[in-house]
């Protein structure tokens, strides 16, 4: 629970190099998440130095194509990039899908889209269990999800050619921790049925 409320999404980060180790334990974390039948249909993208680079100047270069609101957010994402030492990508590898559509038949978009979700489900849960590792080593991170926006561009820069980018996740040191924004009520968001 420590953990759980320590994590914060962090956005930029001090010139201070991750570990090879401590990245190693993060991914290995993110690997032993639970997911659909135990398929893993996963993929993690490691990028640092001049990919990284090429990264973050892809995400501003294309921002200028998105209304302002969603050109700010792939802006403010550009500057995570580029300030983290190494960043960490989230794809789905499709394998589910692909596979396990000729198993339900007649209804193909049916069986595609619940497998498809499964995946994303199942990436979720990798990329939380990534994030609470990488708090736990006190390392801060940021789950971006707004590259989805430009998914194509960035799964040829990750040269992926199948599959669905989930996240995109900036690792490093945080340059101030803040404090934890207030949190929903329980009262408010969960609700009991009993018979």
């Amino acid at each position: 629970m420590n953990v759980i409320q320590q994590r914060r999404s962090v956005r930029l980060f001090e010139d201070k190099a991750v570990s090879e180790s401590d990245l190693q334990n993060v991914l290995d974390a993110a690997n032993h998440a639970p997911s659909a039948h135990n398929q893993q249909s996963w993929r993690f993208i490691v990028v640092s130095g001049e990919k990284k680079r090429e990264l973050a100047g892809l995400v501003n270069e294309k921002a200028a194509g998105f209304p302002k609101a969603s050109s700010a957010l792939l802006r403010m994402a550009s500057r995570s990039i580029s300030s983290a030492p190494v960043v960490v990508g989230v794809v789905t590898t499709g394998e589910m899908t692909r596979h396990a559509t000729g198993l339900f038949s007649p209804d193909q978009k049916k069986a595609r889209d619940f497998f498809r979700t499964m995946e994303i489900q199942s990436s979720a849960a990798a990329i939380q269990n990534l994030l609470l590792a990488a708090t736990a080593l006190r390392l801060s991170s940021v789950w971006l999800g707004i590259l989805i926006l430009i998914n194509e561009d960035v799964l040829n820069l990750f040269e992926e050619t199948e599959g669905e980018l989930m996240a995109v996740i900036p690792l490093g040191y945080s340059e101030k921790v803040k404090a934890m924004p207030p949190k929903k009520s329980l009262e408010t968001r969960v609700k009991y049925i009993h018979r």
